[in-house]
């Protein structure tokens, strides 16, 4: 069988032109080979009941999307570690062609409840895509999960065409490290240094780069980080709680933030930076070397 997707009136994407070691079934491509990952069993699903209505997942959507109109909105676009399809499905509705590779079933069953049609169930390593084909990957709260952080990066790099783009967002700093962390199945955080020295490293060179999320870093360290480095028990793996947590602010305070989150969004269509946050956003580029 021939495996093309359709990418809902947008583009025509013929996925064989980057990988030929795919399965489809009922409109979902499927590796040969499952992997395994560092993501809560039913994490997906706990974020699929919130995602929607979240502020956190909203503005960092829309942060997503700014950075990618700006520097590569006519590109097929890899969303790797998809999830749900929150991403995927945002920025094709700004027009942008998306390819949703995510190693969990039940995210990609959610993403095709959302009318995602260009579906992968894999892992980056075993969907088996070609080196030097990928014109842009987006890593949306994925490389925290990988054990050897420089060593999928490096995969990534062999992967994107010359002049390619890799889109990356992590949580920052390890001073805000909590048991939120732990439950997620983080490695590690970032500092916005830290992470574009390993990209610089593996051959990227930095086109963007900034935290987002300015706000939250206070609360953060109040409401997490000081109660884990106190020994507290503070539950974070509670879905109503942390449906509440998500849920956008009503009243001055509502307010408040929306004009903060609007803020960095401009801030990113500009390309311009903001010096702290709870996560980093970076764009890089496969930088190319003429001899």
């Amino acid at each position: 069988m021939t495996a093309t997707i359709l990418n809902k009136d947008i583009n025509k994407i013929n996925i064989e032109d980057y990988s030929t070691d795919l399965i489809e079934k009922d409109g979902i491509l499927f590796s040969k080979i499952a992997g395994k990952i560092s993501y809560p069993e039913n994490g997906n699903e706990n974020c699929y009941q919130i995602e929607e209505n979240s502020y956190w997942f909203n503005h960092r959507n829309n942060c997503i999307a700014a950075g990618v109109l700006r520097y590569c909105s006519d590109r097929v676009f890899f969303d790797v570690g998809g999830g749900n399809g929150f991403v995927a499905n945002g920025l094709e509705k700004k027009g942008i062609s998306t390819v949703m590779v995510e190693p969990g079933l039940q995210g990609c069953f959610n993403a095709k409840n959302r009318n995602l049609k260009n579906i992968v169930c894999s892992t980056l390593e075993n969907a088996a895509f070609r080196d030097n084909t990928i014109p842009a990957i987006g890593l949306f709260d994925v490389v925290e999960h990988i054990e050897n952080d420089v060593e999928f990066l490096t995969r990534v790099h062999k992967l994107v065409t010359d002049n390619g783009y890799v889109f990356i967002t992590v949580p920052a700093y390890n001073t805000l490290w909590s048991n939120e962390d732990i439950d997620a199945g983080h490695y590690r955080r970032y500092t916005r240094e830290e992470l574009e020295e390993k990209l610089k490293a593996i051959g990227f060179s930095i086109v963007y780069s900034t935290y987002i999320f300015s706000i939250l870093m206070v609360a953060v360290f109040l409401f997490r980080a000081l109660p884990y480095k106190l020994g507290l028990n503070n539950k974070t793996n509670n879905p109503e709680q942390r449906k509440k947590d998500h849920e956008s602010k009503k009243g001055i305070i509502g307010y408040v933030l929306n004009g903060i989150w609007k803020f960095e969004v401009n801030k990113i269509r500009k390309g311009k930076m903001m010096p702290f946050g709870g996560s980093c956003f970076l764009i890089a580029k496969k930088t190319v070397v003429n001899l």
